[in-house]
């Protein structure tokens, strides 16, 4: 019976938190009329990112469809560790909120910036230049936990050093883009994380 109840939580909290995003990816592509090409991010990025996603988004489904496909991967958590991912998890949904209605027009799918893209330093952005990296990875981390499976956590693990391995070309454009307003931007902030020293 339990497993019944966090699958429901973890499926509403995953899925809310897709919601979310879908939401405001379709409005910024709508709001901009400008669709970026997948392929500015190069063609050994792009592989990397669609043969994870692959298993990324799948393992999720298998998951909410029979939990005993991905018992290979069960850890044995107490259940208070699996509420515990709940918790974190409604706060991840907050957090992913937040996140993009602080940057609205100006996410996109890739590494390069829309035409008409102001730098944001607000919400969320006025401490951390690319929190959907950290919170997006968050999400599936939680998922882990309330699923109680290592292998939803080990691919949160493998998404975020993706998107890292990914980040200085994105700061590279944002500095081509802006120039010293970014560099000053970067000096205040953190990269994933707040900034806690100067």
């Amino acid at each position: 019976m339990n497993e019944t109840i966090f699958r429901i939580l973890a499926a509403l909290i995953l899925f809310t938190g897709i919601g979310i995003s879908t939401y405001f990816r379709r409005k910024a592509d709508r709001d901009t009329g400008e669709k970026l090409s997948r392929k500015v991010d190069g063609t050994p990025m792009m592989l990397v990112i669609r043969i994870a996603g692959l298993p990324l988004w799948l393992s999720p489904l298998i998951y909410l469809i029979n939990p005993q496909w991905m018992s290979w991967s069960k850890i044995g958590l107490p259940e208070w560790a699996r509420w515990l991912g709940v918790g974190l998890g409604l706060i991840n949904l907050g957090l992913i909120y937040w996140l993009f209605n602080s940057i609205r027009s100006g996410i996109t799918p890739v590494s390069a910036t829309r035409k008409n893209h102001q730098l944001v330093t607000h919400g969320i952005y006025r401490w951390v230049r690319h929190p959907l990296y950290t919170i997006g990875s968050m999400l599936f981390a939680f998922f882990g936990l309330m699923a109680d499976n290592w292998f939803f956590m080990l691919l949160a693990a493998l998404a975020f050093i993706a998107m890292a391995v990914r980040t200085p070309k994105e700061e590279a454009n944002l500095i081509e883009k802006f120039g010293d307003e970014y560099r000053n931007y970067m000096k205040r902030t953190g990269r994933f994380l707040p900034k806690f020293s100067k």
